[in-house]
């Protein structure tokens, strides 16, 4: 999507890019670049978000922000 978001946690500002493209209600997995690492998120069968793949570990609590941040903004 290119454009940088931000979200602040647990008072800590984040930048973000959303790479997955399209967004619709049936996205179940987010690649998203948080602040130059690329991590991915996926919708577990509970509607919760969480971090899949290998690289830099973040709080699942941070994870489940993000998604949350990117369906709000797109409607999921």
């Amino acid at each position: 999507m290119g454009l940088p978001l931000r979200i602040t946690y647990n008072d800590t500002d984040h930048v973000y890019q959303i790479n997955t493209a399209p967004i619709s209600k049936a996205t179940t997995e987010l690649e998203i670049l948080l602040n130059g690492e690329k991590i991915t998120l996926q919708k577990d069968i509970r509607g919760a978000w969480i971090q899949q793949g290998e690289g830099q570990l973040i709080d699942p609590e941070l994870a489940q922000a993000l998604g949350r941040s990117v369906s709000l903004r797109f409607r999921m």
